[in-house]
This record gives C-alpha cells, structure tokens and sequence, in this order.
C-alpha cells in the first residue's frame, strides 16, 4: 500500500532528510586519501546522533553500520571498516539515513577521491545527472514508469547501464514503502504520482554491464564485470509543484 503524506508529515520528513543531508555532506567532505571507512562512518554516526535523530541503517536487517559505504566496484551496502583505508583514484559512494520524529530521510552521493580518470568523472556525471531528470518529471499525473524511462534513456544514451537487481522505494515511517522506483520502465506505465507520495530515487549506474553479485558477507554488492559503480539518491514529496527534494542539506 503507497502511503500518501499530510502537509504536517512532509514538514518533519523534511527535518529528517535535512539531517541525513548533511550528514551526508560532513561524510563528502571527509573522503581523501588516508581516512578509513570506519571513520567516515562515524562522522555520519556521531553527526546523527547529536541532532537527536537516529541513524537509519544501523541494525536495519542486521546491518552493523551508521551508513553504506561503497569503493569503485562496489554498487551498494559496503560495510566501513577501520582495515579500509580510501584511497587517491577512488569513487566513494555513501548512503545515508536518518530517523527523527517518526519519519526517516534517505539520500546517497559518490564522491571522487582525489583526482580520478575522466572516465570515472564522466560516470559520476551521467548519474547524477540522470537523478535530477528523474526529479524533473516526478510530477503529480505522472508514473513510475515515467522516472526509470527517463534514467534510462539518460544513462543508456551515454553508454552505461542501469543495475536492475536493486530499485529505489518509497520513504515514510519505514525507511523502505511502496512503491518501488526502479531505474528502468516504460514511460506511461506503473503507480501513478499522488500529491503526498513520497520517493527515494537513484539511479544506480556501473561502467560496464548492470549485473551484479552479493559478497559472502550477504551485504556488499559489486559490479559483475568488476568495473566502477556509482549511486546518488534523493528523497523528493511530490506536491502540486512538482519534486520537491527533502534530502536538501540547505
């Protein structure tokens, strides 16, 4: 069931996607040679935590951590560790969740380490360029289907592909709501948008093929052909302006 928002409720989901914004934010500014995974994970921990808020993911299922943090070939839910250092030439993708007064804000972004091929830049771009088309559509009338035609089509035209195994998802009282949003679809087709919906979309791009694989540790997802991945993410309320983004640090 696709749970609709009140004005009331968009308000403190806005506090919860601000909070997990900027912790998201700090984690960005934290990527550069040396830092371990482990301490950007507890920037993001101990930034949550101070604004009263609670962090999304940890012991989500069993997940250890206070956020996702993904190197290269890894797609999503890589584990930080204090043995992982980041290094120059690095993509780091990080996701983050925070939980406030009932609601939770969910977001995602891949940060370059350092100087990095053009090849990874141009990746970078592409996805998240094709989240911000996707924003662009989500509109009231509009379908699902309309925003994974579009990051795909984007993403398609520019030679990448779309993972498939993994889609984004509504956001809400749970950190995961119908319905889901996959990075592919055809346009017309799927839930309709409904003023008070809210989305988590993010696109979830790799360099070469879009299949992917489970590491043993039943969490950390990589590329199957090994090449780099890249993730953004952003929670929006679709209202009769459009998107509205509540994962805005700002």
């Amino acid at each position: 069931m696709i749970v609709l928002k009140t004005n009331k409720e968009l308000i403190l989901m806005r506090e919860a996607g601000k909070i997990a914004a900027r912790a998201l934010e700090l984690a960005g500014k934290a990527v550069e040679p040396g830092v371990t995974t482990q301490e950007i994970n507890n920037i993001v921990h101990k930034f949550i935590i101070s604004q009263g808020a609670a962090p999304s993911f940890l012991n989500y299922n069993g997940f250890p951590a206070s956020c996702c943090i993904s190197l290269n070939n890894e797609v999503i839910h890589g584990i930080p560790s204090s043995n992982r250092k980041v290094r120059s030439g690095d993509i780091v993708s990080i996701d983050v969740g925070a939980y406030i007064n009932g609601f939770h804000g969910d977001n995602a972004w891949t940060f370059p380490c350092g100087d990095i091929l053009p090849e990874y830049s141009s990746l970078l771009n592409a996805t998240r360029d094709s989240l911000f088309e996707a924003i662009k559509i989500a509109k009231p009338g509009n379908r699902i289907g309309d925003i994974g035609n579009t990051v795909e089509g984007y993403i398609k035209s520019r030679g990448y592909s779309v993972v498939r195994d993994f889609v984004g998802h509504g956001v809400g009282t749970q950190l995961h709501e119908e319905p889901s949003v996959p990075n592919f679809g055809r346009e017309g087709h799927g839930a309709r948008l409904s003023l008070g919906m809210t989305i988590a979309i993010e696109p979830m791009v790799n360099l070469g093929t879009g299949d992917v694989k489970v590491l043993e540790d039943n969490w950390t997802t990589v590329t199957a052909d090994g090449k780099f991945s890249a993730h953004f993410e952003h929670t929006v309320a679709i209202t009769p302006e459009g998107a509205v983004i509540l994962t805005d640090p700002k």
